[in-house]
């Protein structure tokens, strides 16, 4: 008996079926990679709390009401998502800016005058980083104690540290005696900061190891004493003594390691040129006023309650009508009264 056994095999169809599902599958996938790429995160979400049996629903009713109620501006309420602001729900970037006070024609050179203060600040803390680092790198002596130089900027001012190492300390131990490295570094920094109009904060610093019972010297005498040392070296070098702002002993109270308080790291000098906008405010204030002085030479309207209110028939007995009247030129009105709409000129 012979049997034929028709289709299938090499020369069959089958695969045809399953290439067009493989193909069918792909395509979905890669039209779920697209959706999900477009998509925002709080599309999503919505999404994923759709098809998730158990909903959050909020207990009050200051959302929306309901499973999809979406965003709401209190903290509290019916949300799809977690916490969000309607303005970064809704609101484009341009219209937030746009609801925000606009800051007026003097305010903005008053600021930017300051601002402009505020970075030459800075590019002298800069430069004067700079230059300390070369000396170091120059002077062998110096170069020896270049891990014991901290230079950075804080929201005081340019602060630089002389803070002790493991075998490479500052100071004698338990004392103010200054060893005579650490008296070269003084004068050097002295040299470099001399030129600065910046006031100077000294301040001393110990570990968090305390002297003995019944000691009548502590952690708080050394680090004033250490203080004062500095400063001594600091003027023989030259510094001018009315730029000193104070001279301060912090004993352990602001340890540079704080989780590791016996840390000889701790122990140290730190020399703050202080910021103009802290130690001397009134140039700042001097800038305002300039600006505002110049604005109304320049018969900008007076702002903040200055100008003068001119009643009706106060300038040369004519009949002029209640308004704010520039002090420069009383003639013509800054406002006026109108029966219709209110015209500026």
């Amino acid at each position: 008996v012979k049997k034929i056994v028709q289709g299938g095999g090499h020369h069959g169809g089958a695969w045809k079926v399953a290439y067009a599902d493989f193909v069918t599958a792909m395509m979905a996938f890669f039209l779920l990679l697209w959706l999900l790429n477009v998509t925002t995160d709080e599309q999503k979400e919505g999404i994923a709390d759709y098809f998730d049996p158990n909903p959050r629903i909020a207990e009050s009713v200051s959302g929306a009401g309901g499973l999809m109620g979406g965003l709401t501006i209190s903290p509290e309420g019916t949300m799809a998502a977690d916490r969000n602001t309607i303005a970064q729900a809704t609101t484009p970037q341009s219209q937030i800016t746009a609801l925000r006070p606009q800051m007026s024609e003097v305010d903005r050179k008053i600021e930017a005058r300051k601002q402009q203060r505020r970075t030459s600040e800075q590019r002298k803390f800069k430069q004067a980083q700079r230059e300390l680092e070369k000396a170091i790198e120059a002077n062998p002596e110096l170069k020896k104690v270049a891990n014991n130089i901290m230079v950075d900027t804080t929201p005081e001012g340019l602060r630089i540290q002389i803070v002790d190492q493991d075998g490479e300390p500052m100071f004698a131990r338990g004392s103010a005696q200054m060893f005579e490295k650490t008296k070269t570094l003084m004068r050097e920094i002295a040299r470099i900061i001399g030129d600065l109009p910046n006031q100077i904060s000294i301040r001393g610093h110990t570990d968090g190891i305390p002297y003995g019972a019944g000691a009548t010297y502590t952690n708080w005498e050394l680090s004033s004493d250490r203080a004062n040392a500095s400063r001594r070296v600091l003027l023989e070098a030259g510094t001018d003594i009315s730029r000193l702002n104070d001279v301060v002993g912090k004993a352990d109270k602001e340890h540079l390691f704080p989780d590791d308080p016996a840390d000889a790291r701790n122990r140290r000098i730190s020399i703050i040129l202080l910021r103009e906008e802290l130690t001397n405010p009134d140039a700042y204030k001097d800038i305002e006023e300039e600006e505002r002085a110049l604005a109304g030479a320049e018969g900008e309207p007076a702002e903040d309650g200055e100008g003068e209110f001119i009643e009706d028939g106060e300038i040369g007995g004519e009949d002029m009508e209640d308004g704010y009247y520039d002090n420069d030129e009383p003639d013509e009105p800054l406002f006026q009264r109108s029966p219709g709409a209110i015209e500026f000129p």
